[in-house]
């Protein structure tokens, strides 16, 4: 992550425009202070989320004065009553939770489940030599598995360099999300048995074998319909918070900052 870089007076170093919504100046220590929620990689990215983020909190409250709500002396509390009293979100309805169950079947699957067994031939990423050396080792074994003339758990006791060779090689049972993508998106698409194929990985090269795989199954609507409607919910609540402000700036004003959203809430 970058050091984002200060001056004398402790702020960021840069030429950014001012920020302003309507008359109302965001001021440049209100951002730096600001920048500390919200890491980048970049000092550019920094300071626009940062300035993105206050340019909507003042939005609100600027809202909030006209909507004669000053007497809530808590800014988030305000904050809250405007979106109450502004934000027409409609719930989701049976038939929208059915088509989009309909229209994405395999989000709705219970995981595979598969009993893994592998041998490492271990290799820095960054080391060329040595990975080519090593994959012609896995070769040579994965041949000798091939035809019969090796044990698999043999093999991964004499040569793996992970620490499942001293259980034959066994990984137990995975699913999604529990390995490296590069080892999980491959080996979840394998059928049962020796894999006549290396896996390449960051940490080497692979010889796999799937000892047992359970298909996942289709979940019926009904269990996940909460799941479903929570997250239409969530998505239009999202959209409609967009183009509130849009509206919000377009009435207001607003200088200086980029105040197109991402697919998430900015403001909670």
């Amino acid at each position: 992550m970058q050091i984002i870089p200060v001056g004398e007076a402790g702020k960021p170093r840069n030429q950014f425009p001012p920020v302003y919504v309507g008359d109302t100046l965001i001021h440049e220590d209100d951002i730096a202070r600001e920048m500390q929620h919200h890491p980048a990689e970049e000092l550019a990215e920094a300071w626009h989320e940062a300035a993105r983020s206050l340019v909507i909190r003042e939005l609100l409250l600027h809202q909030a004065r006209g909507l004669h709500l000053d007497k809530i002396e808590d800014e988030e509390d305000r904050i809250a009553r405007v979106l109450e009293l502004e934000l027409n979100v409609p719930d989701p309805s049976e038939q929208d939770c059915e088509r989009f169950y309909a229209a994405n079947p395999s989000r709705f699957r219970s995981p595979t489940i598969m009993a893994v067994s592998h041998i490492l031939l271990a290799a820095a990423p960054d080391d060329v030599q040595e990975r080519m050396s090593q994959e012609e080792v896995a070769r040579q074994l994965l041949s000798s598995l091939l035809d019969g003339r090796a044990q698999f758990s043999t093999l991964a006791k004499d040569y793996s360099a992970c620490e499942s060779r001293h259980q034959g090689g066994s990984l137990g049972q995975i699913s999604k999300g529990q390995t490296v993508e590069e080892f999980e998106r491959p080996v979840l698409s394998l059928n049962e048995g020796l894999n006549p194929e290396l896996i390449e990985t960051r940490y080497g090269w692979h010889i796999v074998r799937v000892d047992q795989r359970i298909d996942g199954e289709q979940l019926p609507y009904e269990h996940v319909k909460p799941q479903i409607r929570q997250y239409l919910s969530e998505s239009v609540t999202r959209r409609a918070f967009r183009q509130y402000l849009q509206v919000l700036a377009a009435e207001t004003g607003v200088e200086g900052v980029d105040l197109e959203l991402p697919d998430s809430p900015l403001m909670q």
